[in-house]
């Protein structure tokens, strides 16, 4: 998978020096493989959901984290949307029900 925007994971690994091994260990991860579909994913990171609108949610560090990104299979490009703690997650859950854009 190619993931725009990998500067968003490093700037948050800097401002949040215990995301970052467990960002980085994700960022390797995906970027290794070819997802076809949510199943495939799921091989990879067993603890993904589909929120709708070609986003998924990734718990990085034991759920201490969230990532949303925006999935377009046949591209096989993953764009990073959101990074956040799980609180900071669910207030923009709450707020629009994810309208990451």
């Amino acid at each position: 998978m190619r993931i725009i925007a990998h500067r968003t994971i490093v700037k948050y690994g800097k401002q949040h020096p215990d995301a970052k091994i467990p960002l980085d260990s994700w960022y390797k991860t995906v970027k290794a493989v070819e997802w076809k579909d949510h199943g495939d994913i799921k091989k990879s990171f067993n603890n993904v959901d589909y929120v709708g609108n070609q986003r998924y949610v990734f718990n990085i560090k034991g759920n201490n984290y969230r990532l949303v990104g925006k999935i377009l299979f046949v591209h096989q490009i993953i764009y990073i949307r959101f990074i956040g703690t799980h609180k900071e997650y669910d207030e923009i859950r709450l707020c629009n029900d994810l309208t990451i854009k």
